[in-house]
């Protein structure tokens, strides 16, 4: 597992974490000015949230009700004292792989990705595009406006209204029913070689400069680890001239092992 800050001495938002059998991705989300709904912050938000889903994943449930109940559980550490509906309050995409009863399950709320390695050597990659599909349409507005500007911050808002509702896209935040929506489904654990669970920060290698494609990116793990990816993301940022973005990946091999 690597995860890295967009900008050294900036808090990472992002937040990974496994045991002998599950793997937990968290990307947290917020914008500035959001403090004033919630004092304890967007990468509070994700560690206390991917804390509680590490704890839980043991339980013989699905993973939309474990990820149901950590959100309820995050949100009632904070619901006193914090406004956790206010549509800007933190909020987090989810990326879960288990190893259970001979299968391999994964669950993707968000934009964070889990891509499936067969041992046949096909890729799976599982993905949930609402969100991605509905920022299309707020994309060339951000690209026109001053990054960090009010009215940057404005558009963002809007996009962000969107979430957890019927025609929008779904992330964790306060409301446990989003998990509902997660992208869901299991493979046989004997059929799969290794996992990857990846930040949008990190995914960005494919989808935003399509420096390799998915079956690269697993090729580029075994040869150079998590942090060959971050790397590249990096030096394609600076290129490019796009703002980082916290960048995680947990690699997960050996599934089909007992």
């Amino acid at each position: 597992m690597v995860s890295a800050p967009a900008r050294a001495g900036r808090v990472n938002e992002d937040f990974t974490g496994a045991t002998p059998t599950a793997a937990v991705l968290i990307d947290g989300a917020g914008i500035p000015g959001a403090e004033s709904t919630c004092r304890h912050g967007v990468a509070w938000y994700a560690h206390r949230l991917g804390g509680g889903l590490l704890g839980l994943l043991s339980l013989p449930r699905s993973l939309p009700a474990i990820l149901a109940e950590a959100i309820t559980l995050v949100t009632d550490a904070h619901r006193d004292t914090c406004d956790v509906t206010n549509p800007i309050s933190p909020s987090a995409a989810v990326a879960i792989v288990r190893r259970s009863g001979g299968y391999v399950e994964h669950l993707v709320l968000g934009d964070s990705v889990v891509v499936l390695d067969r041992v046949d050597g096909a890729t799976i990659v599982v993905t949930d595009p609402r969100e991605v599909v509905i920022g299309r349409t707020y994309q060339p507005m951000l690209e026109a406006t001053v990054p960090g500007s009010d009215e940057y911050h404005r558009i963002l808002r809007d996009l962000r209204a969107n979430r957890n509702r019927p025609g929008g896209f779904w992330v964790a935040k306060d409301d446990p029913r989003a998990a509902d929506e997660a992208i869901t489904g299991r493979c046989p654990a004997e059929e799969l070689s290794a996992a990857v669970l990846m930040s949008n920060g990190a995914g960005r290698i494919v989808d935003r400069f399509g420096l390799t494609d998915w079956p690269g990116v697993m090729a580029a793990l075994a040869s150079g680890g998590p942090a060959d990816i971050i790397d590249r993301v990096r030096r394609a940022e600076a290129r490019y001239s796009v703002p980082p973005d916290d960048a995680t990946i947990a690699w997960c091999t050996d599934l089909g092992d007992t």
